[in-house]
């Protein structure tokens, strides 16, 4: 994360066998729209849930790439629940209790330039969705 200093973060935790993966289209046209104005979009792999990111972590970034010509940074594959959750899911859950953890896949979490938490988004809410997008434009303003 400190190489994202001074920008804003929206943080997803991915699966390539979900019934949400076509959200990666939408994350990469938030990437597309945004990065040149101050927000990293950050897939972050897991097989948390369903065991739906089985593959190896160049097989998760080749499917990435060749099924939805993703471009935004994807993590290593990391778990985002329990005690072996990465760090910063730990440090959602501390800052907001456990009910902000990720319930399913595709849950998001924008992190403003100053680095706080400015919203957490659940699974079902898509990229385009008119109140993420408006979050994103407060944090990159």
């Amino acid at each position: 994360m400190a190489s994202f200093k001074g920008k804003a973060v929206l943080i997803v935790n991915t699966a390539s066998q979900c019934g949400l993966t076509p959200q990666y289209e939408g994350l990469q046209a938030l990437w597309d729209a945004y990065k040149d104005k101050g927000l990293v979009v950050l897939g972050v792999p897991s097989n948390d849930f369903g065991q739906q990111e089985p593959g190896s972590e160049a097989e998760v970034q080749t499917f990435c790439q060749k099924r939805f010509g993703v471009t935004f940074p994807l993590t290593t594959k990391q778990p985002v629940i329990g005690g072996a959750a990465h760090p910063f899911y730990q440090w959602v859950a501390q800052e907001l209790g456990e009910g902000a953890a990720p319930k399913w896949n595709f849950h998001k979490y924008l992190i403003g330039k100053d680095g706080s938490l400015k919203g957490t988004f659940g699974s079902m809410v898509v990229p385009e969705d008119a109140g993420l997008r408006q979050a994103i434009d407060e944090a990159v303003a």
